[in-house]
C-alpha cells in the first residue's frame, strides 16, 4: 500500500490524491504508522481547524444579536454600516467583496437599510451597471452610538487587548489565504 506524508500525517494515494505536501508542493511517499489509525485521527472533530471556527461565528453573532436588537440591527447590517464608515459612496460590489457577500444576499439586507434610513442606493454617475452605496446623516451620526458595541463585545471576552491583537491577527491572515480559494463564489 502506498502512503503519502501530508503535514506530518498519512495518507493513501488512492483516499487523497489532491493531498500534498506544504514544503515540497508535492506527494512524498513514506512508509511508517498505520493508515487507519492517522485517519481516524484526522477526522477527530478535536483535530479540525473548521469546528472552532464555526462555533466560535455561532457565539459571537448570538453576543452580537442583543446589543444589535437595542438599534434594530442584524450582525450583517452592522458589518455593513463598519465598511461604509472607513469609506463612504463605494460600489454595492465593493461592499460585497469586502465582506465575502454576493448581490443576492447584499440587495435585500441593503434594501431594509434604505427603509431604515441609514443609506441610500444610487446609479453611479460613470457606470449605470454599478450601485453605489452612501451613508445618510442618520447612517454617519449612528457611529458615534454603535462605538460601545465592540466594547461591550470585549469586556465579555475577558480577553486581555493583547491577546484580542494577536488572535486577530492570526485570523486575518488565516482568512487572507484561504478566501482566494473560493474565488468568486463568496
Amino acid at each position: 500500500m502506498e502512503f503519502y506524508q501530508i503535514s506530518g500525517r498519512q495518507t493513501r494515494k488512492s483516499d487523497q490524491a489532491f493531498c500534498t505536501d506544504d514544503s515540497s508542493g508535492k506527494n512524498r511517499p513514506t512508509d511508517s504508522g498505520s493508515f487507519e489509525k492517522v485517519k481516524e485521527d484526522l477526522l477527530s472533530l478535536d483535530r479540525q481547524i473548521c469546528f472552532p471556527l464555526y462555533a466560535l461565528s455561532r457565539v459571537v453573532t448570538a453576543l452580537y444579536r442583543p446589543i444589535l436588537d437595542e438599534f434594530d440591527l442584524t450582525y450583517p447590517q452592522y458589518l455593513v454600516l463598519l465598511v461604509l464608515w472607513e469609506k463612504d459612496g463605494i460600489p454595492l460590489k465593493e461592499i460585497g467583496d469586502k465582506l465575502l457577500l454576493d448581490s443576492g444576499t447584499l440587495t435585500p439586507l441593503l434594501k431594509k437599510m434604505e427603509s431604515q434610513k441609514f443609506l441610500t442606493r444610487e446609479r453611479s454617475e460613470e457606470d449605470e451597471r454599478s450601485l453605489v452605496v452612501k451613508l445618510t446623516t442618520k447612517g454617519r451620526n449612528f457611529k458615534k452610538k454603535a462605538e460601545c458595541i465592540p466594547e461591550r463585545l470585549f469586556a465579555d471576552s475577558g480577553l486581555t487587548q493583547e491577546k484580542v491583537d494577536r488572535l486577530k491577527r492570526a485570523l486575518d491572515d488565516l482568512l487572507v489565504r484561504l478566501a482566494p480559494k473560493l474565488g468568486n463564489s463568496a
